[in-house]
């Protein structure tokens, strides 16, 4: 049974996410008043006809709704969602080519809304999945593990958050615990200070403890949760190897995973890479959970990433110990597609 059929008691949904990449707005369009969810907001798009893949109901929906020909769409991510008398499964597409200019065929209302400003409407519940994937960077950078960090590294994380680093990971098994405070403190000034976003590789409690956005959980943390560590806006990332890890990452409610390795690195020689077809087989296999790749990536395998199904690419080494860190990230930041 194909993805797109898996759950036949659900209405079937396709979801366009069209972007302007240079104003970084997304199109929506809102319900007519006397329909379901009247009045709100939503990404366009509609049901799956009989004998219809989702590609194609995607492409004649745009095309009846906006008068947009897709050229080129990628998936996204898959939203299971139960409302109180109907249960659906959106899937979700990003359309990154496409002729024509947006004009509404059946009288509807749509509007260029920049991603930042997507949670200041109202939209159905199962959209608001979508909004937080959409909100996640494609570059997901991660600190290195060191020892000590000194004044060198906290202006080189100014310098990179300048740069334009948006989600930032404190990851760190060699400092010590009496020291993390004081880091993890002066790494959330610096992330509130540019607008980014910092997440802690630990203990839940920590992350809250010194005012961090979120938590990223290592894979043995991952796998003892029960249930999200964390309330919503709150972020919970987590490490992932296989698709049983994953498959808890969805259990537990997950905002996004980290998937790899994908190419052999100099830090875990041991580990055997899951190569861009395994990586793919895994991310498509677990849509609801946008997925960034790890392991000896850097910001040229950003479509790679995205044509595989991930949301992005998690970056260590091939920013902090590049010639010039600041310039390697914002050369990736110029491929960024929806952020």
């Amino acid at each position: 049974m194909s993805p797109e059929s898996e759950d036949s008691g659900r209405l079937q949904i396709a979801v366009g996410v069209i972007p302007d990449v240079r104003r970084r707005q997304v199109l929506i369009a809102r319900r007519p008043d006397r329909a379901r969810h009247g009045g709100m907001w939503e990404f366009p798009g509609g049901k799956q006809e009989p004998g219809e893949t989702i590609e194609v109901a995607l492409r004649r929906e745009l095309l009846e709704e906006l008068d947009l020909r897709v050229l080129a769409a990628r998936p996204l991510m898959r939203v299971a969602h139960e409302y109180t008398d109907l249960r659906v499964q959106l899937h979700v597409w990003v359309v990154d080519e496409w002729l024509g200019e947006p004009r509404g065929m059946q009288g509807q209302q749509f509007e260029w809304v920049p991603v930042s400003a997507l949670h200041e409407r109202k939209f159905p519940e199962a959209n608001l999945r979508i909004i937080s994937a959409l909100q996640l960077p494609e570059l997901y950078l991660i600190t290195p593990d060191l020892s000590s960090y000194g004044p060198e590294f906290f202006e080189m994380t100014r310098t990179l958050l300048t740069a334009g680093v948006k989600l930032l990971q404190f990851r760190s098994y060699r400092l010590a615990a009496t020291e993390r405070p004081e880091v993890l403190r002066r790494l959330s000034a610096l992330c509130r200070e540019s607008g980014a976003r910092l997440v802690v590789n630990g203990d839940p409690a920590e992350a809250r403890a010194c005012g961090a956005d979120g938590v990223h959980l290592g894979a043995a943390r991952l796998m003892g949760a029960r249930d999200r560590p964390l309330l919503r806006p709150l972020l919970v990332g987590a490490s992932c190897h296989g698709a049983e890890e994953l498959r808890q990452a969805e259990r537990i409610d997950a905002d996004f995973a980290v998937l790899g390795p994908v190419a052999r690195t100099r830090t875990h020689p041991w580990s055997t890479p899951l190569g861009w077809p395994g990586f793919q087989k895994l991310a498509l296999s677990t849509r609801q959970l946008p997925i960034y790749a790890l392991g000896g990536l850097g910001p040229q395998d950003l479509d790679a990433a995205r044509q595989a199904g991930g949301r992005g690419v998690a970056m260590i080494s091939a920013i902090w110990s590049a010639p010039d860190p600041a310039a390697a990230f914002r050369a990736g930041l110029g491929q960024e597609a929806v952020s």
